[in-house]
């Protein structure tokens, strides 16, 4: 079992020294660990970025398997923390287990939904976000050929996949799509090895623009295309600093922003449960551009990627969901 970290702000270093009670938020980062420098790291800036504007203080564990997943999120509770944010799909069951037995502790469950009254649960349109960064791929790639190297196989990251090649195919309607899973247990979030073996099977293929979506195991992806000279798309946090002038994007998620939503509204009086889903029209997901990359998206890709974020803010343009229904149009 990992250690239970409080993290504190300087006002509240001093109000705890002075012997003030102040309620903590919890933050339970998933398997992959805090800097897998995508989802759960995204969550810890977020946790961070409260701490340093508000002086506020929270608890932090991490889990480090999967039989850890109950106990750790009761110990969580049972320290007081309120609200609890836990991290992930795979908590959903351990979530609905156990969230009746500490009625006044308000919980958030980022990528799943839990259906009790004292539970928030956030959704992200990933699909969305993934079609813009896959219309950006079709437009850079040289040989029409792309690729997608997911994590865990599960309906999750196909809703990446399928939205990836929807944007492919809208924007090049005769490329090929490389997909990819690095497996079926949650080993498959960190093994960097394998994404950078996959990746440069893809490239053998013909691929020269990969997108991963693996938690940890993308930093083997990105390596691997910056290693043999294709573009790279990160995804959740921004990834594009990894490789300046490699990742051509990243598909940002703002799982930081819901984690900092999240202790700010509890602490404001102002949290709500029940389901909330972020997408491209409240900036829950996006394309990042910044000093590494944009150098490499041109005036027409941006215009291109900003006309169908338009169309699919409006409804002109609809990005099937893979989640909604276990299929894909453009598989």
């Amino acid at each position: 079992m990992r250690v239970f970290n409080s993290v504190l702000g300087a006002s509240a270093a001093l109000a705890l020294t002075a012997g003030t009670s102040l309620a903590e938020p919890g933050l339970v980062i998933d398997l992959g660990g805090k800097f897998d420098k995508s989802f759960n790291e995204s969550a810890y800036t977020g946790a961070q970025r409260w701490v340093e504007d508000t002086g506020g203080s929270y608890k932090e564990t991490e889990l480090a398997s999967e039989a850890q997943r109950e106990q750790t999120m009761r110990r969580m509770a049972e320290t007081g923390a309120n609200p609890v944010v836990v991290l992930g799909f795979a908590n959903i069951s351990t979530l609905e287990k156990i969230a009746a037995d500490y009625p006044e502790t308000m919980f958030t469950i980022i990528d799943g939904v839990v259906d009790e009254p004292n539970v928030q649960s956030i959704l992200f349109s990933e699909h969305e976000g993934s079609f813009l960064v896959g219309v950006l791929a079709a437009m850079a790639s040289e040989t029409d050929t792309v690729s997608f190297v997911g994590g865990m196989d599960v309906p999750l990251i196909s809703k990446f996949a399928c939205g990836y090649a929807q944007g492919v195919k809208a924007q090049a309607p005769d490329a090929n799509v490389i997909i990819n899973m690095t497996g079926t247990t949650p080993t498959a979030w960190n093994d960097p090895v394998k994404g950078g073996e996959l990746t440069r099977s893809q490239i053998s293929q013909g691929s020269d623009v990969v997108y991963a979506a693996a938690g940890g195991t993308g930093i083997g992806v990105l390596q691997a295309a910056a290693d043999e000279g294709i573009y790279s798309i990160g995804v959740d946090s921004n990834q594009n600093h990894l490789h300046p002038g490699s990742v051509l994007t990243s598909m940002v998620k703002r799982v930081d922003n819901a984690v900092y939503e999240a202790f700010e509204s509890f602490e404001d009086g102002n949290f709500e449960t029940g389901v909330q889903v972020l997408d491209l029209s409240n900036d829950g997901v996006a394309y990042a551009v910044d000093e590494n990359n944009q150098d490499l998206l041109t005036e027409d890709m941006i215009a291109t990627a900003e006309d169908f974020k338009a169309k699919i803010i409006s409804g002109e343009v609809e990005v099937h969901d893979y989640t909604s229904d276990g299929s894909c149009p453009a598989f």
